[in-house]
């Protein structure tokens, strides 16, 4: 996980640039090994320096350097070596999750205002995912299964009408598996059959969450889909 090893890195930079009292500072290099030594961490150093703009800032600098010379000498553990990739992921994904949550939490609430007035409109469905939808044309014939292929065309927009993809704009229908959108999507179509058109409301959880797709979809972001089904082709 290429965040997390450079979130890594920067706990080691900070870490150790934080206590440069306790470091000898090299002044020149002697050997080999010192100038292998400096270059990797100088190179580690301008990397960080072009690509990340804040380090772990909360590091325990004593129990980083515990941990350090613990792995280096191998003994002590404190915490079980099979423990440390799961220990690790869980903590910075929570705060990447919170740095996403303070910068986009208006597009959230955004999201779950217009679902919560939208749900009241005259027509809307809501089924107990949250999934909202209402029902343009109905079709005939059996509701689409996940291993179905179908043959669609969509319209998709953000919850202010801005167009992010179309392939009623294109003129090109879609032909797929019926089961590799988000989650909300997927669902829609199982709710369909040869003919229908739907128009569907999908809260973020349903559709991208915290993940940004392209400029219009920002994380956490409500979508809306005007969805018709062409053909289906039963697996």
């Amino acid at each position: 996980m290429r965040i997390l090893k450079t979130l890594v890195i920067v706990a080691v930079f900070v870490s150790l640039s934080s206590c440069n009292q306790g470091i000898k500072k090299i002044e020149s290099l002697e050997t080999e090994i010192d100038s292998v030594s400096y270059a990797a961490g100088l190179s580690s150093g301008i990397g960080l320096s072009k690509q990340v703009k804040s380090g772990f800032k909360e590091v325990n600098k004593e129990a980083f350097i515990s941990g350090l010379i613990n792995g280096m000498d191998s003994t002590d553990y404190l915490i079980e070596e099979k423990d440390l990739q799961n220990l690790l992921s869980s903590y910075f994904r929570k705060k990447q999750e919170e740095e996403i949550n303070a910068k986009f939490g208006e597009v959230k609430k955004a999201g779950e205002d217009f679902l919560a007035i939208n749900k009241t409109e005259e027509g809307v469905n809501t089924t107990a995912s949250g999934l909202q939808y209402i029902v343009l044309k109905e079709g005939k014939g059996e509701n689409v299964q996940p291993t179905d292929k179908v043959k669609i065309h969509y319209h998709g927009t953000t919850i202010d009408g801005k167009v992010f993809d179309s392939t009623v704009d294109r003129k090109q229908p879609y032909e797929s598996a019926a089961n590799i959108f988000v989650p909300g999507f997927n669902e829609a179509l199982a709710l369909m059959k040869k003919g229908s058109k739907y128009k569907v409301f999908i809260p973020q959880e349903l559709a991208y969450g915290a993940q940004q797709r392209g400029q219009l979809i920002l994380p956490f972001s409500a979508l809306v889909f005007e969805i018709e089904i062409l053909d289906i082709t039963k697996s």
